[in-house]
């Protein structure tokens, strides 16, 4: 037997989720309208065209374009951060008392208080961020601001740090701020220091980030408030869920409305020139730009949170149902055959390639974030796969994005030489089984994951089957496994008592139920054993080719055919009738004995095949 091709993983594209991310920075990137903060000398100087977008995952994997390592300063982007950390130190009810959560509707630096309650209208306008300031634990002031910063970092997943330029520039021409914090000393919402608490501030509006911190910090409160890289929990649960809330209808300031009805994600945006928005439960997303428009966000980041609102669905309003997929099972065709029986040979060559073949049964609903896990993890494998299979008949809603998503995987796996087999019947992804050809190079949709299975085995066959070698498709009834360990005078003997039989395709060669109407070896062609499910629906047990056989239970016990056996093409069996069976009990019992071990040897091996195959599978067929 030739020597099987040495098998070299190929290079695979993994960047369908990164080039969706690519693309929206490409197509943001070209907008040069705002200008960059003034009236703090240190915002002022920045690079204004830097711009750097970041999409992370509830999981923690991230994608970036642009300038995502760029330092820059977190700004108004700390509030929801404090607010937190306020939050979790004083108790809601505390915290309540001095701040509340009511839209503002003016400006975020407005010297102001609500004219009913006299606190400030919420934590994310300049008052209500000096008032959480405020309302830190701590020993002292260096106390207070290091625990500000240690909520941070343990947001972001590394340690931040003061950018001290920033702070002395803040600090040196912060005399807006100070009136506010004087205001909110004047009408007893802050009882402390006031220059304290606005000093505060400032530090925290001066920590340093870049794009993939902010993206980490979004990601950890779309994952209810734990860190996805580092699983610590920042924040618990009921109180992420209260700053998201605070999030969507006083983040954006008085462009709140807008974003709400265009974006749908809780955000927040900063005088920096970022913004963070969160999709809870799947995604954190943020923007760098420093180019701000006349609400003091960025231009460039409020158009491409937008683009992908758009393009991947998050609009929170469009999420009716967990939208979470779940990869329910995933394994290799060496794991889990087809039921169809092979031969010697070629299960031989399935055993060593099998791997290069793998199926995904997916579950739930396949939104945005349940697309990226799928894309994700057959990307990670892809280069080492030939073939596919990706069952959705479990999926519920298919999100447009996550067709696209879908359909650009299997281009780029077909350019890699790997091909896809869709099992989605109900035509989901919006291929019908007739729509894509036999020789499309994305692949093929099938009724059922076992027939998804066998052209997965096909293709393997086709590419690793030893030059030369084929299996054999037609045997004489001498030639037979059955027959093959008796010498030559028992093998002439007992083969004449065989009654050969054509079968036309789709005939049926023994009911279910039926007596036992003879022992069947298959000479040509492929007989399909199949069984009623819980479903109602007729099921492929297995399919037994040349040089296999049927029909030995109900001859040996005497019971009925509990499966019906279809010949699938143009099928030749040697039958041997009952009759003969029984007559060679009485006068060959040797030659009996001889042909029964050869019968056990062969359904023990069906057997296993098929129960190996349904103990993974279930009784999803």
């Amino acid at each position: 037997m030739a020597e099987p091709e040495q098998v070299v993983p190929r290079p695979v594209d993994p960047g369908v989720v990164a080039r969706l991310v690519a693309d929206v920075h490409e197509l943001c990137r070209t907008d040069r309208s705002g200008e960059p903060a003034d009236y703090i000398p240190e915002l002022a100087a920045v690079q204004p065209n830097s711009f750097g977008l970041c999409l992370a995952t509830a999981d923690g994997r991230v994608y970036g374009a642009g300038d995502v390592g760029e330092i820059f300063t977190i700004q108004s982007i700390s509030k929801p951060f404090t607010y937190a950390l306020a939050l979790a130190d004083r108790g809601v009810a505390t915290v309540a008392e001095h701040i509340d959560v009511e839209p503002s509707g003016e400006a975020f630096n407005e010297i102001s208080l609500d004219p009913v309650t006299e606190r400030p209208r919420n934590p994310m306008i300049n008052a209500g961020a000096i008032t959480a300031a405020s309302l830190v634990a701590g020993r002292d002031s260096a106390d207070r601001f290091e625990r500000v910063r240690r909520c941070y970092s343990r947001f972001a997943g590394r340690e931040l740090s003061v950018n001290d330029a920033v702070y002395r520039s803040e600090a040196r021409t912060g005399y807006r701020n100070r009136a506010i914090g004087y205001m909110l000393r004047s009408f007893g919402i802050i009882d402390s220091d006031p220059d304290e608490a606005v000093d505060r501030y400032f530090r925290q509006c001066s920590i340093d980030v870049c794009c993939r911190d902010l993206a980490i910090m979004a990601a950890t409160l779309a994952n209810n408030g734990v860190n996805p890289l580092t699983r610590e929990r920042a924040l618990s649960a009921d109180l992420t869920e209260r700053v998201l809330s605070v999030m969507t209808t006083c983040g954006m300031y008085n462009a709140a409305g807008d974003w709400v009805t265009t974006v749908g994600l809780p955000a927040k945006s900063g005088v920096g020139g970022g913004i963070l928005a969160v999709l809870p439960g799947q995604i954190g997303i943020a923007v760098y730009s420093p180019r701000l428009d006349s609400h003091g966000n960025s231009v460039r980041g409020v158009a491409a949170c937008r683009e992908l609102s758009r393009r991947l669905e998050l609009h929170f309003l469009h999420v009716s149902r967990a939208a979470r997929t779940a990869i329910r099972a995933d394994y290799t065709v060496a794991e889990v055959p087809s039921r169809l029986r092979r031969s010697t040979e070629d299960g031989e060559v399935l055993e060593r390639h099998g791997e290069r073949a793998r199926v995904y049964q997916l579950d739930g609903d396949l939104l945005f974030a349940g697309a990226e896990r799928v894309v994700r993890a057959i990307e990670a494998k892809a280069g080492d796969l030939d073939a596919v299979v990706i069952d959705l008949r479990r999926v519920g809603e298919v999100s447009r994005i996550a067709v696209d998503m879908l359909d650009t995987l299997q281009r780029e796996l077909a350019a890699a030489g790997c091909r896809t087999a869709l099992v989605d019947p109900e035509a989901r992804l919006g291929h019908t089984m007739s729509g894509l050809r036999a020789d499309d190079p994305r692949g093929r949709v099938f009724i059922d994951r076992d027939a998804a299975t066998e052209w997965c085995e096909d293709l393997l066959l086709a590419r690793y089957r030893p030059e030369g070698e084929q299996p054999c498709t037609s045997i004489t009834v001498e030639e037979h496994p059955a027959l093959a360990a008796l010498d030559d005078e028992a093998r002439t003997a007992l083969a004449k008592e065989f009654r050969v039989r054509t079968v036309a395709r789709g005939e049926v060669i023994a009911e279910r139920g039926s007596e036992r109407s003879g022992l069947y070896l298959i000479l040509e062609g492929r007989v399909r054993l199949t069984f009623e499910g819980a479903d109602q629906r007729v099921h492929r047990l297995v399919t037994l080719t040349a040089g296999m056989s049927f029909g030995e239970i109900p001859m040996l016990v005497g019971t009925p055919f509990v499966n019906e056996a279809r010949a699938e093409n143009l099928t030749r069996v040697a039958v041997l009738a009952p009759a003969a069976f029984d007559r060679l009990a009485e006068n060959a019992p040797q030659l009996k004995l001889a042909l029964l071990e050869r019968l056990a040897a062969g359904a023990y091996a069906q057997m296993d095949a098929a129960v190996r195959s349904i103990a993974v599978r279930g009784a999803d067929y």
